[in-house]
């Protein structure tokens, strides 16, 4: 893992977020942390009520990149390691072979499954198998990025990461690299060397943050072209080539706006589309004055978890 020493940075106001973490790890310490689990239950397949691990918000130019790390976001899916079972995000246990489990850290992880770039629907596919297949899961990689159950800032965090994965000595095991980035012209030279490469785009920890759950402004995410999630509340007839089909989605964002969604498919999603209540995730380039999304395109469904 890189790190530029580039001085003292100094606490941003409001950035010593609220927790307190617990020292013991497993299910009961993660959700005494705040992850939202429902109870023990969650083992048997139940919902959490709210989702595990910290969320990236947008990245605000205003902000000074000197003050985070900065790291590849990987277009994967989310693994919380809990110190006993990996779960994916909304806390339901992933059924990964014992082997892949088997000498993994006993204390919380969070990070990806990861194969390579532009590989998502292969890694869905394999994880969500309720039979785990041993040769699709030796291809992935759990590339890790944060440590939940840490009292201590990202930067320090990261570091006893790397000196953990490093122990572990699994070659399945990755801590994702970090690297410090000096100014807003290096951030977007690393954004466009990534996008080149196939990836999705950056993410970027503040140095100086504790942990917390759910979304978190200490935590940003940065795209060439954002996306972001919203709940399918109606199917719009198609008109003209579209008649009989599907035209567009009714979408309703967590603000509890609406907006159609009328690009980005394909026929088979046209035909077939997504179901009412179904979670999509859709690209847009800019947002009105009202905050909703312009040139919005379809990109998938978020499969249930």
């Amino acid at each position: 893992m890189r790190f530029k020493t580039l001085g003292a940075v100094a606490p941003a106001t409001g950035l010593v977020l609220r927790r307190r973490q617990m020292l013991k790890w497993g299910l009961g310490a993660l959700a005494g942390a705040g992850f939202g689990l429902q109870s023990a239950s969650a083992t048997d397949g139940a919902k959490s009520t709210s989702a595990l691990g910290e969320w990236a918000s947008a990245w605000d130019p205003q902000l000074d990149p000197s003050l985070y790390l900065v790291s590849e976001k990987l277009d994967g899916v989310r693994a919380i390691w809990d110190g006993t079972a990996l779960r994916f995000r909304s806390g339901r246990p992933m059924p990964a072979p014992d082997w892949f489990l088997a000498g993994l850290p006993a204390q919380a992880l969070d990070g990806e499954l990861w194969l390579e770039r532009k590989s998502f629907d292969r890694i869905s596919g394999t994880v969500r198998k309720a039979q785990p297949v041993d040769a699709e899961w030796r291809a992935l990689r759990y590339m890790v990025f944060d440590a939940p159950a840490s009292d201590a800032p990202f930067e320090a965090r990261a570091q006893g990461l790397q000196s953990s994965v490093q122990r572990a000595n699994l070659p399945w095991l990755v801590a994702l690299e970090q690297t410090r980035l000096v100014s807003p012209t290096g951030l977007q030279t690393r954004l466009q060397q990534v996008a080149a490469q196939g990836g999705e785009g950056l993410v970027l920890h503040r140095l100086d943050a504790l942990w917390q759950p759910g979304r978190s402004d200490a935590v940003r995410k940065l795209k060439l072209q954002p996306d972001e999630e919203a709940r399918v509340v109606a199917h719009v007839a198609g008109k003209g080539k579209f008649e009989g089909q599907m035209g567009a989605l009714m979408l309703e964002m967590p603000s509890g706006q609406r907006f159609a969604l009328g690009t980005g498919f394909s026929a088979a999603d046209r035909a077939k589309p997504p179901p009412i209540g179904a979670q999509v995730t859709y690209r847009y380039r800019d947002r009105t004055p009202q905050g909703l999304p312009k040139f919005a395109s379809y990109l998938r469904v978020r499969e249930a978890e």
